[in-house]
C-alpha cells in the first residue's frame, strides 16, 4: 500500500500544486482586475494601483500563483507567496485576535503554509521546472559523450 502511495506522489503534489496556484492567481486577478466579484469590500472593484500593501500582494498573488500553477520557477515563487501570506497575517490579520478563525486569517494561514511545503517538494509531475529539468539533464548527458576524455 506504501508503495503505491509513494509512486502516486509526484502526480499528487503537481495536482495540489496546480489547484493551490490557480486559486492564488485568482485571488489576485480579483484584487487588480475586479473579475469574479472584485476585491474584498469594494462592491466589485479593483484595489487602486500602487496602494500599499493591498495592491502590491495582488501583484505578487497573481504573478506567483500564476508561477505555481504553470510549475515554473516553482520554489522561488512559492518561497515569495508563502512570505507574503505570513505578512498578510502577522501584519493585517493578527492585530484583531490571536487564533486565525478570530481575526479571519485561516486562508492567509492556509496558503503560507501550502506555499511553504511548495518549497521543499518543489512542483511534482505536470510542472514546466521538469521540462527544462530532463532538457538540462538531457543535454549535459550529451555534451558529456562528446566530451574527450583526455590521458
Amino acid at each position: 500500500m506504501s508503495a503505491r502511495l509513494n509512486s502516486a506522489q509526484p502526480y499528487v503534489i503537481g495536482l495540489f500544486r496546480i489547484v493551490v496556484g490557480l486559486l492564488f492567481a485568482v485571488h489576485g486577478a480579483t484584487s487588480l482586475f475586479g473579475v469574479l466579484g472584485g476585491a474584498a469590500g469594494t462592491n466589485g472593484g479593483t484595489i487602486p494601483a500602487g496602494t500599499w500593501p493591498g495592491w502590491y500582494a495582488a501583484v505578487i498573488q497573481l504573478v506567483a500563483g500564476a508561477l505555481v500553477l504553470l510549475g515554473l520557477g516553482t520554489r522561488g515563487a512559492a518561497l515569495i507567496a508563502s512570505g507574503s501570506m505570513a505578512y498578510a497575517y502577522f501584519d493585517v490579520h493578527q492585530q484583531a485576535a490571536l487564533w486565525p478563525i478570530q481575526n479571519g486569517g485561516e486562508l492567509s494561514v492556509l496558503f503560507c503554509w501550502a506555499f511553504f511545503l511548495l518549497v521543499f517538494t518543489g512542483s511534482g509531475a505536470f510542472g514546466v521546472d521538469r521540462l527544462f529539468g530532463r532538457r538540462t539533464a538531457a543535454d549535459a548527458g550529451s555534451v558529456a559523450e562528446q566530451t574527450p576524455i583526455a590521458a
